[in-house]
């Protein structure tokens, strides 16, 4: 919530705290700890803009009806200097605040003075966070889920920031292991292919035509140069040549969906600098690994159900879960992606992050408590780590599914949907379902131009904002600092409601960072949207009232400020004109 509400609320905490204590003073309430209680904004407005359950969260310590505690503590209860007009019982108990009209133009007064800034918080207070997304396979094409995550991650990153977290990108490359060695055998096999068709296909090679893509451009630039060359050669010169190319790609297609990362991890650089090694090590060294089939395990099983009940899972549940043991080192010698994947984690804790945020695809939700549990075994705190699980996305056109692209007659890759939706609709409508349900991305809707595209709504009240503000300026009317008793006039209820929405900012980022989930922000501005709409609707901005006109442009460039600022957020383009 705006620091004004904020200021409102935690002061209302203590006048209710000090009218129970009043009351218990003078032996109208029993003495005993304060209770805890809440204090929140009503589902309905007309009930108040602010209540408690104060006196049912202390019926107990109280020994009486919450009706009656309710009116002792009303009856003890300050409310000067609070900007509260009124109160008032209402049900079992609660106590219902009405805000004095001060409120709304001290908010107004912080959203003009803030600007650029409004919504800024230090709820992170400055914790260093790394959120890791994507980290797409280099060995082709990024693909839907890509996109998905994509959006959610860098707008995970922008709340955070927002919210006063530290905040770091990264995207780890897959550029070592098992998919390594299969990318080279695939393209030796289709560099091979244009000298010699009978050249054998790997049974496992990637069969996309990217990867004979890149075979014939090597081919173009080094001929049958490797024709005759040592197999190991040639896939060292054919991958030494593909993978810059297609993380290049990859950097590319990030950068068009406007996603910045301060940093492209290479998982070949933990081997090259022993780190894989090095973890495999430390977790020999403390009894946490066995040696079986000439290959080296880690004591997943053990570790995992450690932790499990120290939670008080009880070890009937944990049978249920068959944990398994994992293989560190191969018995030829080769560490496992997991390895990999420990040394990773516990390098990114090294860095001094505080917090690490992964976002991965729901088919990994089996590796999220083993790779935790690996965290505690190196010696961090594997609740630092959280993994969001993101759900698959289907695209849809005229409601049927689409898995071929209309321009290549191939698999929809990002690069082809950021071809044909713009990236505000792409940013924004990826960003308007939770990541862990399934989601279906409507192509019909995201390139239309009216209101039923969300992005669209959006921009266009922050467009038609611009456009008030720019005619009546062309009129000679420009707006100017209010001052209280003007703000004052904001009374009608869609003034009000719209000032209360802009009032909560603050704390729908906090929500957002702190449950991992931007759609609380895009589901947000989107209210904004609707209720300046509302508002525009039932209240002449420009009116024969001079006084209640600057107000209402007061408001109109409150609301701006917000829609600006998310949208900015959000890397979403914020158009004056449309």
């Amino acid at each position: 919530m705006s620091k004004t509400n904020t200021k409102v609320t935690e002061n209302l905490r203590k006048k209710i705290e000090a009218a129970i204590k009043a009351a218990m003073d003078k032996g109208e309430l029993p003495e005993g700890d304060i209770p805890s209680f809440v204090i929140e904004e009503p589902a309905d407005r007309s009930h108040g803009d602010i209540a408690t359950n104060a006196a049912m969260a202390g019926a107990r310590v109280f020994r009486m009806a919450p009706v009656k505690a309710a009116q002792i503590i009303v009856d003890h209860i300050d409310l000067d200097n609070s900007l509260i007009e009124k109160c008032e019982i209402a049900g079992p108990g609660f106590i219902n605040f009405f805000l004095d009209k001060k409120y709304f133009s001290e908010v107004l007064r912080e959203i003009e003075r803030d600007g650029d800034s409004y919504g800024c918080s230090d709820y992170g207070q400055g914790k260093k966070v790394m959120v890791e997304f994507v980290s797409a396979n280099p060995t082709g094409p990024m693909h839907l889920g890509n996109a998905r995550g994509g959006a959610l991650g860098d707008c995970l990153a922008a709340v955070m920031q927002k919210a006063g977290y530290r905040v770091y990108r990264e995207f780890y490359v897959n550029d070592a292991g098992n998919q390594i060695e299969k990318f080279a055998n695939s393209l030796e096999a289709r560099y091979m292919q244009i000298f010699d068709e009978s050249f054998v296909f790997p049974e496992d090679g990637y069969q996309g035509a990217d990867i004979t893509e890149r075979a014939r451009q090597f081919a173009d630039i080094n001929g049958d140069k490797y024709v005759a060359a040592d197999s190991v050669e040639r896939k060292k010169a054919l991958v030494d040549y593909a993978l810059p190319l297609n993380i290049r790609r990859m950097q590319d297609d990030m950068a068009k969906y406007r996603i910045n990362f301060d940093n492209w991890f290479m998982e070949s650089t933990l081997h090259e600098s022993g780190e894989v090694k090095a973890v495999v090590d430390l977790l020999t060294a403390k009894g946490l690994t066995y040696e079986k089939d000439g290959a080296v395990w880690y004591k997943n099983k053990d570790v995992c159900t450690e932790i499990l009940l120290a939670q008080g899972k009880t070890q009937d549940y944990i049978d249920k879960l068959e944990l398994k043991d994992d293989v560190l080192i191969r018995n030829n010698g080769n560490p496992t992606y997991f390895a990999a994947d420990i040394a990773y984690h516990k390098n990114k804790f090294d860095r001094g992050f505080e917090k690490l945020i992964n976002v991965w695809g729901a088919d990994h939700h089996g590796h999220v408590m083993r790779l935790k549990g690996a965290m505690n075994a190196v010696g961090y705190d594997g609740d630092s780590l959280d993994i969001l699980l993101m759900q698959l996305v289907k695209l849809v056109r005229d409601g049927k599914v689409v898995t071929m692209s209309k321009r290549t007659g191939k698999a929809i890759q990002l690069r082809d949907l950021l071809d044909e939706v713009p990236v505000d609709s792409a940013r924004f409508i990826f960003n308007t379902r939770e990541a862990n349900t399934q989601m279906d991305f409507d192509l019909d809707l995201a390139i239309q131009q009216d209101n039923q595209n969300p992005v669209y709504y959006v921009q266009y009240a922050h467009a038609r904002i611009c456009s008030i503000l720019r005619n009546l300026e062309a009129e000679g009317v420009k707006a100017r600092s209010c001052t209280d008793e003007e703000l004052a006039m904001l009374s009608a209820p869609e003034e009000t409601e719209l000032i209360h929405l802009l009032s909560s900012y603050d704390s729908e980022i906090i929500a957002a960072a702190r449950d991992y989930d931007p759609t609380k922000v895009t589901k947000y501005v989107a209210n904004v949207a609707t209720y300046f709409h509302r508002f525009y609707n039932a209240c002449r901005v420009k009116c024969d009232d001079e006084a209640l006109m600057q107000a209402r442009l007061t408001l109109c460039k409150a609301t701006k400020t917000v829609i600006k600022n998310t949208l900015d957020m959000f890397n979403i383009t914020c158009p004056e004109r449309m």
